[in-house]
């Protein structure tokens, strides 16, 4: 079963889950307590080579680096933002590049957050004209370690940056905190890979996040909510709305057109009741397209006695200039006209605008060849 294969070159060491890497040990001739070593060295201990695995014999470090890779995708260019965004673009074994994302929220002690956005495809098939991952079209899938190593790439960050500013290493480096499947591509046209993912980065053998402290972000795949649904895992689940009826959002969100708003609420509902949580919407809010009061009522009916929250969000100002913005009084007015509907909502704070970290912006500007002077690239590989 270990020797699945699912993309260009060696197979990666993080693509296999726990019980592929017991048999991966096994049939290296070595004994099985070997594989939790190896897990642990890869997971929490974040190491950056199979070399650095001293507690492992030699002989087998050495087989590891001679049939295996120990991750799957390579930093080419990095931007940090004035509030702590950091965004980078990663080559994949294949020569295909993804973005990811880590976004800091500082607190005082346990309130600092540092949130890993993770892309789940190569491009996206959806299409939806504001995003620029949507315009750049679908190339492929991305495999388990493909995901899982970009969340593990920032944990290394942080443990080697000291993101958290502990006072000269007085204290350790903050962890990643939280998980938001929110990047490139759908993450639920990527079901099998992205769950194996979640299954390995929630696992006490392996990255140990709490299931609720990761969030799955979709467009609206109705039969991948209703499997999300039967899940035990406790994930979180956020819908890309944008619109309060079938006729706008199959404008901003073409994958209405399949799976309409007569499909994707009862999906919704049945979801809320299945596993008792709440969903939440996500809304962008485009100047003179979907930010009027009557249009914040249309949602409101819409949603009218489901349990969830709305996450109200300006458009990028980055993004195509025919969805810009609304000023703050706009974005107030809808506000509080769901909340005149008892309708739970929150204007959300942008991170990274100044290096327009919104999804596909930076792979953009990569694949055209248009860098600014504030997105040259800080790190690059050789």
């Amino acid at each position: 079963m270990w020797k699945r294969k699912v993309r260009p070159g060696p197979i990666c060491i993080t693509d296999l889950n726990v019980n592929q890497l017991r048999e991966l040990v096994q049939s290296m001739g070595e004994p099985a307590f070997r594989a939790n070593q190896l897990l642990n060295w890869i997971y929490r201990r974040l190491a950056a080579c199979f070399d650095d695995m001293t507690n492992l014999p030699q002989g087998l470090r050495k087989k590891l680096a001679r049939e295996f890779a120990h991750h799957s995708l390579t930093p080419c260019q990095e931007v940090a933002g004035n509030d702590g965004t950091i965004k980078t673009l990663f080559n994949l074994a294949d020569s295909l590049t993804i973005e990811s994302t880590l976004m800091s929220f500082y607190g005082s002690g346990e309130k600092t957050r540092h949130t890993v956005c993770v892309s789940t495809q190569v491009g996206c098939a959806m299409g939806c004209p504001f995003c620029a991952t949507g315009q750049q079209g679908f190339q492929r899938n991305l495999s388990p370690g493909e995901i899982i190593d970009q969340v593990l790439y920032f944990a290394r960050l942080l443990q080697d940056r000291h993101l958290d500013g502990n006072n000269g290493g007085n204290r350790p480096p903050a962890p990643v905190t939280n998980i938001v499947f929110m990047g490139m591509g759908e993450p639920l046209a990527n079901y099998d890979s992205l769950w194996q993912a979640i299954e390995m980065l929630n696992s006490p053998l392996g990255f140990g996040l709490g299931a609720r402290n990761m969030v799955i972000s979709t467009a609206g795949i109705v039969p991948g909510i209703k499997r999300l649904s039967r899940e035990t895992l406790q994930v979180g689940l956020a819908i890309s709305l944008h619109a309060g009826d079938n006729a706008l959002r199959n404008r901003l969100v073409p994958a209405n057109r399949k799976y309409p708003l007569e499909q994707l609420i009862p999906a919704c509902r049945e979801y809320i009741e299945t596993t008792g949580r709440r969903i939440t919407f996500e809304y962008i809010l485009f100047a003179g397209i979907n930010d009027s009061r009557e249009q914040a009522r249309s949602l409101a009916v819409l949603l009218r006695g489901l349990n969830c929250h709305v996450n109200l969000i300006r458009a990028n100002r980055a993004a195509d200039p025919a969805f810009s913005p609304p000023d703050e009084q706009a974005v107030l007015a809808f506000e509080n006209e769901l909340k005149r509907f008892h309708i739970a909502c929150t204007v959300r704070q942008p991170k990274g605008l100044d290096v327009n970290a919104g999804c596909g912006q930076l792979r953009s500007r990569y694949l055209t060849g248009c860098h600014t002077r504030k997105t040259e690239p800080i790190l690059q590989s050789e």
